[in-house]
Parts: C-alpha cells; sequence; structure tokens
C-alpha cells in the first residue's frame, strides 16, 4: 500500500529548503508584481508569465546569439520586457476589469507561441542554452568565499534572488506611500473618481503595469538560471495563476502578504512532491492543482481577505 502520509525527513533536508526558498523567490518578484497591479491599482494582469518570458529570451538571445555580455544583456532585457509592457498597457487598459484579464492572457500566450515560432533565433521547442557561463563563474566565486560544496551550488543564486526580492518588496513600500500610490490606491477605489479630481490614471495604470513587468523580468532571469536552459514551457499561463494564488493567500494590499503567501503555498507545493502515490506524472502534477483550488476555496470561505489583506482592499478594476 502506498504511503499516503510521506516520510517527513524532508523538514530537516537543506536541499529541500533550498529549493523551496529558490522558488519563493522567484514567485515573490512576480507575485510583488500583481500585488501592485491588482491589489494597488485595481488592473488585473494576467501577462506576468509573458513578461518573464520577453525578459528571459531577450537575455537568451543577446547572449547566446548577439555575443553579449550577461551584464549588458540582463538591463536590456528589463528595458525590452518594460516597453512590451508599455505597448500593451497602450493599447488595452482602456478596457475594464475582465476585458482587460483576457486581452493579457492571450497576449502571454501570444508571446510563448511566438518565440516557439522563431526557431532559428530562439531556438523553438529545443530552446536555448549557453546563457549562463558568466553567472557560473560568478556562482562559484560566491562558492568558495563562503566555503559552499558543491551540494549547495543554487545558495549563490538563492542569496542574489533573497537580495534582490526584499529590496523591491522594500522599495515598492516606499513607493505607496507617495502621492503616486496614494494615486494608485484612488484609482483601484474609483477610477472615475481619481479621474474626475484630476489625476492622470492612464499614465499611472501604464507606470504601474511597465513596473510589474520589469520585476518578471528578474523573476524570468532567476528562473533560467535556475534551470540552466530556456523553454517556453517554462512560461506557461499556469505560472501567472499559481502567483496569483500566492498573491490571494498572502491578501491583497499587503507586501507581507507577498512573503507569507509565496513561501507558505510554495512549501505546500513542494512538500507534495514527497508523497508516494500510485499515479502518473501528468495525474500527479494535476493533483497538485486540484490542492491549489482547494486552498484557494479554504480561504475564500474562512478568510477572504488571505492572511494580512484586509475586506476593503483589492476589488478593482471598476
Amino acid at each position: 500500500m502506498p504511503n499516503l502520509l510521506a516520510d517527513l525527513s524532508y523538514v530537516v533536508d537543506v536541499q529541500f529548503w533550498i529549493g523551496v526558498g529558490l522558488l519563493a523567490t522567484i514567485y515573490g518578484l512576480l507575485t510583488a508584481g500583481l500585488q501592485l497591479n491588482i491589489g494597488f491599482t485595481g488592473i488585473y494582469n494576467f501577462a506576468q508569465a509573458g513578461f518573464m518570458a520577453v525578459g528571459a529570451y531577450a537575455m537568451g538571445v543577446l547572449i547566446v546569439r548577439a555575443h553579449w555580455s550577461l551584464w549588458l544583456a540582463l538591463p536590456v532585457s528589463s528595458a525590452i520586457a518594460i516597453a512590451f509592457a508599455l505597448v500593451l498597457g497602450i493599447s488595452t487598459l482602456r478596457l475594464r476589469g475582465d476585458y482587460f484579464a483576457i486581452a493579457t492572457i492571450a497576449a502571454a500566450e501570444v508571446v510563448r507561441y511566438t518565440i516557439q515560432n522563431l526557431h532559428s533565433l530562439t531556438g523553438g521547442t529545443e530552446g536555448l542554452i549557453g546563457f549562463n557561463s558568466e553567472w557560473q563563474k560568478l556562482s562559484n566565486s560566491i562558492s568558495s568565499a563562503l566555503g559552499l560544496g558543491p551540494a549547495y551550488y543554487l545558495v549563490p543564486l538563492l542569496l542574489v534572488g533573497a537580495a534582490l526580492l526584499l529590496i523591491a518588496l522594500g522599495l515598492l513600500m516606499l513607493l505607496q506611500r507617495t502621492p503616486w500610490g496614494r494615486v494608485l490606491e484612488a484609482i483601484r477605489e474609483d477610477e472615475n473618481a481619481a479621474r474626475a479630481l484630476g489625476k492622470p490614471v492612464f499614465r499611472c495604470k501604464l507606470q504601474s503595469l511597465a513596473i510589474a513587468a520589469f520585476l518578471a523580468s528578474i523573476a524570468g532571469y532567476l528562473l533560467v538560471l535556475d534551470l540552466s536552459s530556456l523553454s517556453t514551457e517554462s512560461f506557461l499561463p499556469e505560472v501567472t495563476f499559481i502567483a496569483l494564488a500566492m498573491l490571494l493567500v498572502g491578501g491583497l494590499g499587503s507586501y507581507w502578504g507577498v512573503l507569507v503567501g509565496v513561501v507558505g503555498l510554495q512549501f505546500v507545493l513542494e512538500a507534495t512532491t514527497t508523497l508516494e502515490l500510485p499515479l502518473s506524472e501528468a495525474k500527479f502534477a494535476a493533483l497538485r492543482f486540484v490542492l491549489i483550488g482547494a486552498i484557494l476555496i479554504a480561504f475564500a470561505v474562512w478568510r477572504p481577505q488571505g492572511i494580512f489583506g484586509r475586506r476593503s482592499e483589492g476589488a478593482g478594476g471598476r
């Protein structure tokens, strides 16, 4: 009979927590952008996986095809992701609520399929490799300085990712206390009233979307450096929806909720990999999404505002 309870030894396994921490930092950057968009601006942006793909593939193409340095490719790739967000926002941000959400999902999928079909540039379904040599040199230097063995090769990426996440959350918290941040909250509560008061509603929404795209591009870099390869399968719509689930668990309108949501839900997802069930790989993957759905239903019933959210936050999109 399969062991349904699984071996709980992973709780004290350092490698398990390194994996949880790294994926939590990646999803944390992605979810921070969603928090800015949905929790504070009231725009339902579901294109985060698309922004990740644009940034990551721009980096990969510049390094592998154009032979750029990683450190030059990174800021240029983020600029490309921001430019894509601005083009998308200019053409779709006048849509309201569900219509904007549908447009962003479609845009992310258009990006993914376009990348997949540009075989000579992006490698198509085979993807790209060989873009991380400079990072590996830096990672080895960090590991040597910290005295880490080969088993802890992901620790440098975890440290860099965690630092970037904390810096991003700190800056977003500061921005939220500025007049610009208060305009975003006014837009979330009543866009028409904010416009009537002379606030630059469209410009602020566009800026909010651009910042989310920037954060998504950084998450994309961390993800592909972790995987050491670029593939469109890494940027499926499910990536955005898992980040959205983490946002809802942590709570709308709270950046502390982002931290708790990503760590908590990522722990649950990673813990399920230790279960021994008589299921195929595809069915087991589907079961993980069922689990996410069950968690969201439980929160909807007993704590709809999430762990750190407030009931008044985040309706948005009116």
